[in-house]
Parts: structure tokens; C-alpha cells; sequence
């Protein structure tokens, strides 16, 4: 099993190139089977979450196809064309569907175009229990008959499912994802309440716009669409990861140095920005994305409090908290959004972070210096957090588990020593 031996203490300097986004992507290549044309996707990021999907939509009979490349050779910002003509199979089954959660979001495609559709229960980090029975509801709310059944979602909607009002009793993205899909060929018009507002599931809208979907209210809570007979194919390239964006923002915070982040979009990490430069941080826009650096003494101990986009992301949680390690004075980060997602502070605490958890805060109180030592991850975005500890320890750090850390960051050690860090994957 790989792991990552990282020897701490040299400020991150230079560009850094920022991925498409695994969280838009996703749901993006399951959109492909709402129509028997083809889907063209580009800049979809080089990770095991997109190979996961890729294999599970072959497996339905989708014809899954490298259309090209990005600019250094297949490394970055890859094309796949998705052709959903022949799909031979509506189920998507455990082996597949365990390894990762958002493998979910056939269900809602499948149901609407073909009538059925039996998935397994979703897997994926273990964060919490994440339930999908938002998903569940909201399909029964579009007509269709739902039954759980050895492990499997069964769905049915025999004469098509019909346009109603669906109201989210709380904020969920793949709840509203899913959703979204569905409507988009229900039978009239679907007004989707207390939708989830983030930049994917915008960049989801705008794909169905291009495939003939008639949707309202992008960037809302409220999303109005009339659904369609039949949808066409489209080309769409993926947004820009934020998530990534606002990890090596962080980065280039706890190591004291700067780092251009190429593609970057200030307004998807807005709430991140406002906490970084509260925290004595400076961001930037530039002509090609965003500068981050630290010039002028320590971080300052910022509190930060989890929520729906547009607020603090769950997924740039821990990666703060690493950061807040590290800073002057202390902080407290609440987390409103996953319940089990402080699996990361035995881990910092390893390397000498002094962090008390109670109940949904932690307490951090910085201390001057982070030290090297083996840690584990725990899932992706803990993952993370512990690299970027890592990068600031003295000594050396080796990060066990580290596939979970490949389901979401590409190619993070090329980026990262290209960037003057010293880091190494070590192959077993």
C-alpha cells in the first residue's frame, strides 16, 4: 500500500495549476444517460472517483471514450465522451456503488429515462451516515415507487414520473443533483425548494441547458424545470475544483510562502477568502486566477462554522483546522454539516496540535511548531489536512492510506514539488 513521506518546513513559491472539479464531474457523467446521444465532457480531473463512475457507467452499457487530453500530455483536463445509446442494464451494484457514494447519482437518470432503476446502497467516507433518503423522497415526489430490498434502491415509475413541488426539508447537493436529472424529463414542471446552491450543481444546470433542458433560478434555493420528451447531447467543460483551490490556498498560508493558483475563481471560495485574510492571509485576484501568500508574521486564530454553500464548505474543515494548528492565538471550528468529521484531530494531535473536541467544536490553540511523525488518513479531506500539517512539521511525516487522498487531489505531489515542496510517494 502507497504512502507519502513529506520532510517539512520550505514555503511553497511558484503556479500551480487548479483541477476540474471531482464534485461537478460526477454528477456531469451520469447526466449522460438522459439522452441515447453523446455527452462531451472536458477537463474532468485524472482521479479514482472519475475511473470508479466511468467503470460503473460502462457497466450499465454506456460506451465511455477518451476523446483527447489536456495540454501536458493526458496529465490534466481529460475528454470523455459518453454515449448512453445501448444501455443494457439499470442496475448498479454493490462492488461498484460501495467504493464510492455519489455513485447514486444514476438513479435519478435512469429512472427518468428508462422507468426503473435498482441501485445498492451507497458507501463512500466514512464521515457519517450521509442517508439518501432525501433522494428517495424526492423521487417518490416525481411519481415513482420505491422499495428498499436486500441492499438495493429499487425504483419504478412504469408510465414516466410527473412534475410536482419538491421540498428538501434540509440542504443536500446530490439530493438536489439527483433531483434535478429527474425532472429534467418528468412530465411538466418541477419546482425544486431549499435546493442546494452550489457552484456543481450550477454547473449541472448549465450542462442540462446545453442538452435541451429548460431549467430557472441557477445560483438559487429555488430551481424551476419544465421537463422535456427527450434530451440531446452536448459539450460542457467541468468547473474548476474549489475544494482544491482552497487546499492549496491553505497551503501556501501554513508553509509562509505564495502560490499562484491557475484557474482558481475567487467567487466559488468567497467564504474561505474572508477567513483567510482575517487570519492575516493575503488573496489576490490575477488576469489567470487567484494569488495566496504570507508575508507579514503568523497566522491569527480565526473561528469558522460549517454550512451550506454559500458558507464555510464541510470539505475545507479539516484543512483549516491544520492550518489553525499553526496559528497565533486560538480558534474554534463548529462543523453543522457531517456529524463524525473530526476523525483527523488524533491524527494532528500525532504531530503536536493542541485541539479539544466537544460535541460539533474544536478548540484549537496554536502552537509555534508542528513535528513530523506517521499519521493515517481517515478519508479524503482529513487526508489532506494532514499533508498540509505535514508541510509545515519539522522532520519528516509519512501519511498511511493514502488512496483515500487519490480519490480527490490529482496529482498533488507533482504539483507540490514542482511548487519547492519536498515530498515523495513511496510505492510498496
Amino acid at each position: 500500500m502507497d504512502r507519502i513521506r513529506i520532510r517539512g518546513g520550505q514555503p511553497l513559491q511558484g503556479r500551480l495549476a487548479i483541477a476540474g472539479a471531482k464534485n461537478a464531474a460526477l454528477p456531469l457523467m451520469a447526466a449522460c444517460l438522459l439522452t441515447d446521444e453523446t455527452l462531451t465532457l472536458s477537463n474532468l480531473p485524472h482521479l479514482a472517483d472519475i475511473a470508479t463512475m466511468a467503470h460503473l457507467l460502462g457497466e450499465l452499457g454506456v460506451q465511455v471514450t477518451m476523446d483527447g487530453s489536456g495540454p501536458d500530455g493526458g496529465q490534466a483536463g481529460r475528454v470523455l465522451q459518453l454515449t448512453a445509446t445501448d444501455v443494457r442494464d439499470v442496475t448498479a451494484p454493490y462492488d461498484l456503488v460501495r467504493k464510492m457514494r455519489a455513485s447514486v447519482l444514476v438513479l435519478g437518470p435512469m429512472l427518468a429515462r428508462f422507468g426503473r432503476s435498482r441501485v445498492s446502497l451507497p458507501g463512500g467516507c466514512a464521515i457519517g451516515t450521509r442517508p439518501v433518503d432525501l433522494h428517495l423522497k424526492a423521487m417518490a415526489q416525481l411519481g415513482a415507487e420505491i422499495e428498499l430490498k436486500e441492499g438495493y434502491i429499487e425504483a419504478r415509475a412504469p408510465r414516466g414520473l410527473c412534475g410536482n413541488r419538491v421540498v428538501f426539508p434540509f440542504v443536500t447537493v446530490g439530493g438536489t443533483e439527483n433531483a434535478l436529472m429527474a425532472a429534467a424529463l418528468a412530465k411538466g414542471e418541477t419546482v425544486l425548494t431549499n435546493a442546494a446552491r452550489e457552484p456543481e450543481i450550477a454547473d449541472l444546470a448549465h450542462c442540462l441547458i446545453a442538452m435541451g433542458a429548460e431549467i430557472e433560478g441557477i445560483g438559487s434555493d429555488t430551481l424551476t424545470v419544465q421537463g422535456r420528451e427527450r434530451l440531446h447531447g452536448a459539450r460542457h467543460a467541468v468547473l474548476p475544483d474549489r475544494i482544491e483551490t482552497g487546499t492549496y490556498a491553505m497551503a501556501a498560508a501554513i508553509t509562509g510562502g505564495s502560490l499562484d493558483l491557475v484557474g482558481a475563481r475567487q467567487e466559488h471560495i468567497a467564504a474561505l477568502t474572508e477567513v483567510l485574510r482575517r487570519a492575516g492571509a493575503e488573496v489576490t485576484p490575477t488576469a489567470s486566477g487567484l494569488q495566496v501568500s504570507r508575508r507579514n508574521g503568523p497566522i491569527r486564530g480565526v473561528d469558522v462554522m460549517t454550512e451550506p454553500y454559500p458558507g464555510f464548505p464541510t470539505d475545507l474543515q479539516a484543512q483549516f483546522m491544520a492550518l489553525m494548528a499553526v496559528a497565533e492565538g486560538a480558534a474554534m471550528v463548529t462543523e453543522t454539516v457531517f456529524e463524525n468529521r473530526f476523525m483527523h484531530v488524533p491524527e494532528l494531535a500525532r504531530m503536536g496540535a493542541d485541539i479539544n473536541v466537544h460535541g460539533a467544536s474544536a478548540i484549537i490553540r496554536g502552537v509555534h511548531k508542528l513535528s513530523g511523525a506517521p499519521v493515517m488518513a481517515t478519508d479524503l479531506r482529513a487526508s489532506v489536512s494532514l499533508v498540509l500539517a505535514g508541510l509545515a512539521a519539522e522532520g519528516e511525516t509519512i501519511l498511511n492510506r493514502v488512496y483515500h487522498l487519490d480519490r480527490g487531489y490529482e496529482r498533488l505531489e507533482e504539483k507540490l514539488v514542482a511548487c519547492g515542496a519536498d515530498i515523495e510517494r513511496l510505492r510498496y
